[in-house]
């Protein structure tokens, strides 16, 4: 089964995000280290780190997970907009580092019209530069599967893993799947067979060796739609089916499953998400 956990706000500090898990009596979670929205991060209080790790070594959490800024964009053409995400990128891993996480997600970027060849060519590129300015660098960057809207990469397998295979320590990269982006970009979860059909084409083209991290997220928007547009468990075009596959998939075990659903002003909806997958594993 997987590692069921949550996207927790880390308002007021990043240990509050582990108050704020302990109540949905979750395994995983996920945090942002600064905000998302700004590229500006201010240092980590060293009193907060700890308090931290104190908090996430005393609760039931088995993974931490972070996800970086969305103004990042290690795929851009432009010099100066790469260079500003790529230094930015290597802040946040560095602040994984410091707080102990153990992945941070990050979307692949857009080429921005250069094409998708010459994307993945600076994904790599970048990847590859701050893995050498960071050698000691404990926290894997997670490519994330996108819905693949306008220029953005990473909408197929076959674009994230001609990213890994350019990327030269591949001990540093994994992959976090999206179940709503990936079903927006074409591949199909409703059914037994189309399920094992698509788990094993991610296998056959990037290997499940590489899979890190799993949201969970229905699909507002229909399949093959190319729209990122997240729906509660069971609520959306996925349906309660193609959950029900994912949370008893054997291949999947022990991966951190993380609800990145609508929040409201309290546990409320992350609880409802939670209890509904919960109900779907086989007993």
């Amino acid at each position: 089964m997987l590692e069921l956990g949550s996207h927790i706000s880390v308002a007021g500090g990043v240990d509050k995000a582990i108050d704020r898990a302990e109540p949905l009596e979750i395994t995983s979670i996920q945090i942002f280290t600064k905000n998302a929205n700004q590229w500006a991060a201010k240092p980590l209080d060293p009193a907060v780190v700890d308090r931290f790790q104190e908090k996430v070594a005393a609760s039931p959490i088995k993974t931490v997970v972070a996800h970086d800024s969305y103004l990042i964009n290690i795929a851009s053409p432009d010099e100066a907009a790469w260079e500003k995400s790529l230094n930015a990128l290597k802040i946040e891993l560095d602040r994984c580092d410091i707080l102990g996480v153990h992945h941070l997600v990050s979307h692949p970027g857009a080429h921005s019209g250069s094409g998708v060849e010459a994307g993945i060519d600076r994904v790599a590129a970048a990847v590859n530069r701050i893995h050498a300015e960071m050698p000691d660098g404990k926290a894997t960057l997670a490519i994330e599967t996108t819905a693949g809207q306008g220029t953005t990469l990473g909408r197929s397998f076959e674009e994230i893993a001609e990213m890994i295979d350019k990327i030269e320590d591949k001990a540093r990269v994994t992959v976090c799947l999206d179940t709503c982006h990936i079903f927006a970009a074409g591949y199909d979860l409703r059914t037994p067979e189309e399920y094992a059909r698509t788990i094993k084409h991610f296998d056959d083209v990037i290997g499940l060796a590489f899979l890190s991290v799993i949201h969970l997220n229905d699909s507002l928007k229909p399949f093959a739609s190319h729209r990122d547009r997240h729906a509660h468990i069971g609520q959306g075009e996925l349906g309660l089916e193609s959950f029900r596959h994912v949370m008893n998939d054997p291949l999947l075990d022990g991966l951190p499953g993380i609800l990145e659903t609508e929040k409201g002003d309290d546990i409320t909806l992350d609880a409802m998400n939670l209890a509904t997958l919960r109900s779907l594993v086989a007993v």
